[in-house]
């Protein structure tokens, strides 16, 4: 019973450190996303004017 209480902690650690890499790419990417949005924009005002 011991070894497979250790097993389940040892899992859920697992998941939570899955889970933070995915927050941070998520964050990274919306990131990027504002970038382009920002740059296509500003292009666009270039060639308005």
């Amino acid at each position: 019973m011991k070894r497979s209480k250790i097993a389940s902690i040892a899992a859920l650690l697992a998941c939570a450190l899955a889970v933070s890499a995915c927050a941070n790419t998520i964050r990274g990417v919306g990131k990027d996303a504002s970038n382009t949005v920002d740059a296509t924009q500003g292009a666009v005002n270039d060639v308005a004017n």
